[in-house]
């Protein structure tokens, strides 16, 4: 039995949604497809206001340049996180302070405390695998007097807030919960990812979403975001292209991170039923491993609700007890032999040669080496069957008992 580590749903639905694209509307970059996408995500989160963008990247690049953030300021990123968290500030010439996390993978709030300076402007929290971090206590902390005292706000907006911005890396966590409603009612601005291997996929493609003040001041953040999202153009590409609508102007210096309707499409067909169908076939397979692999005192399970958050089950990261590299690797490599894929999130920044050339070092880090040096990534996707996922379970037993 052949089982990928993941497989991106391409069903009738997302068929039909793409060939209503390109045979029906005429149009196939930003237009209507993207707002009714931008739309279901607002529906989906309670949120105020979404805009859709070609990848997380650029979403966070964006909202980096609309808060006019530069090189004296500080952004902080946990280590355990994929790379593109740290390179959207680096790439901001913003200044990324980086702590360590949890032993559930989300961002050390006590680290973070020790770690903000006059200069900190934002907290960037990761929800590796889908599971939330502790809002609630983040939150706490960013509005201690000590903490507000040191803000130093440069912009209007700024002022407004009064403390350091939250910028939620969302990339895994659509649909996650906190006290039973949606995650990004906790952060200032939450950024999904809608790359091929999410729950959610555009094929490439990513969102924003947020609700901070009433609609109408919402609505304002959401126009300026459009138009440095277009090259600073006043008007979409639809707006321009429709019969006497050719005038625009150019009124900031922009980027051009637009989504596209075909892209939109695929994304549209799939929120439609995420969480009636979707998300809980997910959290079913979640589950599932849970319940074989629990009987076994190696495995460190990931976590599926804590407290108060529950988890979008975008990863299912098991952890193996008493395993480092070496072993984890061993196991990777017979389980490929068997025709399984698994995967690791993430190899730690502070391990990588370029985060190294900047003068990171794990062993200022050891819960992230900890995390990685034992962490195996499972098969979790739509229509991956409970048989194969016992399938999964069986040769990873039988081989975890064989190297332990």
């Amino acid at each position: 039995m052949k089982i990928p580590f993941c497989l991106p749903l391409i069903d009738r639905d997302v068929n039909q949604e793409v060939l209503s694209c390109l045979n029906e509307t005429g149009w196939l970059t930003t237009g209507p497809k993207v707002k009714l996408l931008e739309d279901q995500i607002t529906e989906l989160c309670q949120t105020s206001s979404t805009i859709c963008v070609n990848s997380w990247t650029s979403g966070m690049l964006l909202l980096i340049r609309w808060l006019d953030l530069d090189e004296d300021d500080e952004i902080i990123v946990p280590t355990y996180t994929y790379a593109a968290s740290a390179f959207s500030v680096i790439n901001s010439r913003v200044k990324c302070v980086f702590v360590d996390v949890n032993c559930d993978f989300t961002i050390n709030i006590d680290e973070v405390e020790k770690a903000i300076t006059e200069k900190t402007k934002a907290i960037m929290p990761v929800d590796l695998g889908g599971l939330p971090i502790d809002y609630i206590a983040l939150n706490t902390l960013l509005n201690k007097e000590s903490v507000r005292s040191k803000f130093n706000p440069k912009t209007d907006f700024q002022r407004k807030i009064g403390r350091p911005i939250v910028l939620s890396d969302a990339a895994h966590s659509i649909g996650s919960l906190i006290d039973g409603v949606p995650t990004p009612l906790f952060s200032d601005f939450s950024v999904f990812s809608f790359h091929s291997v999410k729950n959610i996929t555009t094929g490439e493609g990513g969102a924003i979403t947020f609700k901070i003040f009433d609609e109408e001041e919402d609505g304002l953040i959401l126009k300026e975001l459009r138009l440095l999202s277009l090259n600073g153009q006043n008007k979409t590409a639809f707006e321009k292209n429709s019969i006497g609508g050719w005038k625009y102007d150019i009124t900031t210096n922009g980027l051009k991170v637009n989504m596209a309707d075909i892209n939109a499409a695929i994304g549209l067909a799939q929120i439609r039923k995420y969480k009636n169908i979707l998300l809980p076939e997910r959290e079913q397979i979640f589950l599932k491993y849970n319940s074989i692999l629990s009987q076994h005192s190696w495995a460190i399970l990931p976590t599926f609700t804590v407290d108060n958050r529950k988890s979008s089950c975008h990863l299912y990261q098991l952890r193996i007890k008493g395993f480092e590299e070496q072993q984890r690797d061993e196991l990777i490599s017979r389980l490929a032999s068997l025709d399984i894929g698994v995967n690791v999130h993430y190899i730690p920044l502070p391990m990588l040669s370029y985060f190294k050339s900047i003068g990171l070092d794990i062993k200022d880090f050891p819960s992230s080496y900890n995390l990685y040096k034992n962490e195996i990534s499972l098969p979790i996707y739509n229509n991956l069957s409970l048989e194969s996922v016992e399938h999964v379970c069986l040769n990873l037993i039988k081989i975890v008992n064989e190297i332990i």
